[in-house]
């Protein structure tokens, strides 16, 4: 039966959460005089002289229209990486707990616990790219507190098979971290829809993928309300500043933009691959739910460093676990797959 108390490290039990200035009054006022800011404005066209809300009032209820989930089921962070890191630091003992990642995966998961301290249980996918239930299972001991689960995977791009992540769900008493940074380009439905079901369910998404906002670093969680509560206490008082705030509140406006160029870099994605497999160095493509496909060569380094010479530049993938021989390639604009092809036909 899971228990959130059973996972809590002792100290974060107890921990008491800086109270930021904005914490510490109700209602509305008009004069700020509590937090040391400068009171005359920022030396910018738009003032960000006042800190920002520390808990993301308005985008929370903005994202909570679109993914229909209550606010309070939401966290806010300085990208994924943050709410990965403070999965870490809140669940996690330094030396003395351990997760199990499920590689070839997304490597931050790897850093996070490399830096947290913890130790790392590896349980590779099968050659589908599949999670391997059974090598899980067998990996699982006392101290196993996260299983992190891409879901669309990066670098594979495949979805993970739905029924083995609610095994999973089902039956490991700790935290099933999915991450569903790429869950806009996906056949799949999100596991958001199972927050009631798992209470230790956690899905991470970002705005930073179909959103195209990699550069204002907003990531999401979703989970318990309990769980939110924990992240909440332990991250920094003002960890998504005023611009990101903003600007992310803008964009979410736009949903009907954003939905056509996910078609957009669907048909483009479909189109590449079409293309690609003309070359007689590329062995395999293997399928994609995501805005990039993994693309399996003759000579993975060789292409890369040409590549690079002619200023175009993909993700060699050639050293990681289960990738050998290759190359990720994000999905461009038209104008940009078609250079990439043009270049690629003076490879010898």
């Amino acid at each position: 039966m899971f228990d959130i108390n059973n996972l809590l490290r002792e100290n974060i039990k107890t921990l008491k959460p800086y109270s930021s200035a904005r914490d510490e009054y109700q209602g509305e006022a008009s004069v700020f005089l509590d937090a040391n800011e400068n009171a005359f404005g920022s030396p910018l066209d738009q003032s960000y002289n006042r800190y920002p809300d520390p808990l993301q009032y308005d985008v929370k209820m903005r994202l909570s229209e679109i993914k229909g989930v209550p606010a309070r089921n939401i966290f806010l962070g300085n990208g994924s990486d943050e709410a990965i890191d403070i999965l870490f630091r809140s669940f996690c003992n330094p030396g003395v707990d351990n997760v199990i990642l499920v590689p070839p995966t997304y490597g931050m998961y790897e850093v996070s616990a490399n830096i947290n301290d913890i130790a790392i249980k590896r349980v590779p996918l099968t050659e589908e790219y599949q999670l391997n239930l059974e090598g899980i299972a067998e990996a699982i001991d006392a101290k196993t507190k996260l299983i992190f689960i891409c879901s669309p995977n990066n670098p594979t791009g495949n979805s993970m098979n739905r029924d083995d992540v609610e095994t999973l769900l089902a039956n490991f008493n700790g935290l099933v971290v999915v991450d569903e940074a790429y869950i806009n380009f996906s056949r799949q439905k999100t596991f958001i829809q199972e927050l009631t079901e798992y209470a230790n369910l956690v899905v991470l998404q970002t705005l930073s993928k179909a959103w195209g906002l990699a550069g204002l670093r907003v990531g999401m969680a979703f989970a318990s309300e309990e769980i939110i509560e924990v992240m909440n206490r332990v991250k920094p008082p003002y960890n998504v500043n005023e611009a990101s705030q903003q600007l992310a509140l803008k964009a979410l406006q736009n949903i009907d933009q954003v939905n056509n160029w996910i078609r957009e870099t669907l048909i483009q994605r479909d189109k590449l691959v079409l293309e690609l497999k003309n070359f007689d160095f590329v062995v395999d493509i293997y399928p994609s739910d995501a805005n990039f496909i993994l693309v399996k060569t003759t000579d993975a380094r060789g292409i890369y460093n040409f590549l690079v010479g002619k200023g175009i530049i993909v993700r060699d993938r050639s050293k990681v676990e289960l990738c050998e021989g290759c190359l990720r390639i994000t999905v461009g604009t038209p104008d940009e797959n078609i250079t990439l092809l043009q270049t690629l036909q003076d490879y010898k």
